[in-house]
């Protein structure tokens, strides 16, 4: 009995402890001293310059990336008026790709005709004599079991135009 008095006891003691205070001075003083500070400024947002937008004048010269024509071969040939691409004809699929992107991987035979197989720009092609290939309106000349011969029309650097060829080996497997 005397447990549970104690008990009573500190159970009472712990409430009361608890009891409502109207004493917030120290709480007021804190309030007041931090509206007392000065405010604080925002920084204006910053100004942006206008987008000005960008063409690239230098779509239609030679890539970075491509061998530069030797000067071997624009001694000897000149860029002539009668070679010059077509560029009213409707540009076929592998025309978007550099050459240097495909890899002779195959023929193929058939009554058809006779194709080879060359591999980029995402997939396996059919190509047969007179299909366009690369940036350079290179048109496949010929065919056989181990090579694609392309003749590539080119700028040669005076406004004239210059063909220059190019062959795809068969990739062999190892």
């Amino acid at each position: 009995m005397s447990f549970r008095l104690l008990l009573i006891f500190i159970l009472f003691f712990g409430i009361a402890g608890c009891g409502a205070s109207s004493d917030f001075t120290d709480l007021q003083s804190f309030m007041e001293e931090i509206r007392a500070r000065p405010k604080g400024e925002i920084e204006p947002l910053p100004k942006f310059q206008v987008y000005e937008s960008f063409t690239y004048g230098a779509a239609s010269l030679r890539s970075p990336f491509q061998p530069p024509v030797t000067l071997e071969l624009i001694a000897k040939q000149k860029g002539g008026e009668d070679v010059r691409p077509d560029e009213a004809r409707t540009k076929q699929f592998l025309e978007g790709f550099n050459i240097e992107v495909f890899d002779m991987v195959g023929v193929l035979s058939n009554s058809s005709g006779f194709f080879a197989l060359i591999s980029g720009a995402g997939g396996v092609h059919r190509v047969k004599v007179g299909d366009y290939l690369g940036r350079n309106h290179g048109r496949i000349q010929a065919l056989d079991e181990s090579r694609i011969e392309v003749i590539e029309i080119v700028p040669d650097g005076e406004g004239g135009w210059l063909e220059r060829p190019r062959s795809l080996s068969l990739k062999e497997r190892s």
